[in-house]
């Protein structure tokens, strides 16, 4: 599975980080959130679902 953050939509909510903190890293700034790797490790992939799930902005695209 593939992640990316759109970053127009981001608001710096941050519940991306807290749900899966080792796929997701926030920016020191603005608290935007980056995918630490395009690619998904497959004991993340339920944790990164439910991250982009829970985004309020719905920022968070998965590609299977």
């Amino acid at each position: 599975m593939k992640v990316s953050v759109d970053g127009s939509r981001c608001q710096g909510h941050t519940l991306c980080a807290m749900i899966a903190p080792d796929s997701f890293e926030l920016d020191d700034v603005d608290g935007h959130s980056s995918p630490v790797s395009d690619i998904v490790p497959v004991d993340q992939e339920d944790l990164v679902r439910e991250a982009a799930h829970s985004c309020p902005e719905q920022a968070i695209l998965l590609e299977d």
